[in-house]
């Protein structure tokens, strides 16, 4: 009778690898290839401005509009296009970072190592709030975001530090836990089933039922492009909203 025996990597194995060289590793090649792939493709989307756009010029101006009507119109308004190249390179840099997490022979989404995400975050905090400063003042400013209008001046004493917390602490923090806490526990999801598939994979009475965490692992697979695309919508959507807020606080 044979023992089924999984031998799962330590946590440490999935999201720390050896650098090649100048503090370089896959973590960071991958960020790289974000960085590139995002740059080449408008660049090539920018190349011909053809009237029927066809190639990556239909996927770059597919994209402005998606970033420009879908995020930037609902949630800041016509004074916001300025900031579409910002969130349009935010999104395509995050989404590139995740996909690399279910391309074959890499498998492992930047994202799912904080550093990026909160780097990303902090990136959004400056925004928004020199945004904020150079829209209504400092004074303003502040006012505007620890003192909420409409709420009787007894209850500043509690409205006022959960403001402060959750203006100036809580959201760069959920920005980055969500975008890294949704890549690792896919990241590690995809490595145990397939650990479980190669596992299961003898030639005892366990290989009968091989199919079924293989046929799991590629559903998995699926549902990660779909979260890969889904957390990098997210956080832009989210950062604009901040730009938002801070552009218009009556809002």
């Amino acid at each position: 009778m044979h023992v089924l025996a999984l031998d799962f990597p330590p946590i440490s194995h999935l999201v720390e690898w050896k650098a090649f060289g100048l503090g370089i590793n896959k973590v960071v090649l991958g960020f790289f290839f974000a960085l590139i792939a995002t740059t080449v493709l408008f660049m090539l989307g920018g190349q011909k401005k053809a009237l029927v756009p066809a190639g990556a010029q239909n996927l770059a101006e597919a994209s402005v509009d998606f970033i420009r009507e879908g995020i930037v119109m609902q949630t800041i308004g016509p004074d916001g296009m300025t900031f579409v190249p910002l969130l349009l390179a935010l999104f395509f840099f995050i989404f590139f970072n995740n996909i690399l997490e279910v391309i074959p022979g890499w498998q492992m989404p930047g994202n799912a190592r904080m550093a990026m995400p909160a780097f990303l975050a902090l990136l959004v905090w400056v925004v928004f709030n020199v945004v904020g400063v150079a829209k209504q003042g400092l004074g303003h400013y502040l006012k505007n975001s620890l003192f909420p209008p409409g709420v009787p001046k007894a209850l500043y004493l509690l409205v006022t530090p959960i403001e402060l917390v959750s203006t100036f602490i809580v959201r760069p923090f959920s920005l980055a836990v969500r975008l890294f806490a949704n890549m690792l526990a896919g990241h590690i999801l995809l490595v145990t089933f397939a650990v479980l598939a190669s596992a299961l994979w003898t030639k005892s009475l366990l290989a009968i039922i091989v199919p079924l965490p293989a046929v799991m692992l590629v559903l998995l697979t699926g549902f990660e492009v779909l979260v890969a695309l889904l957390q990098a919508y997210i956080f832009t959507i989210l950062a604009a909203v901040y730009i938002g807020g801070a552009m218009h606080p009556e809002h």
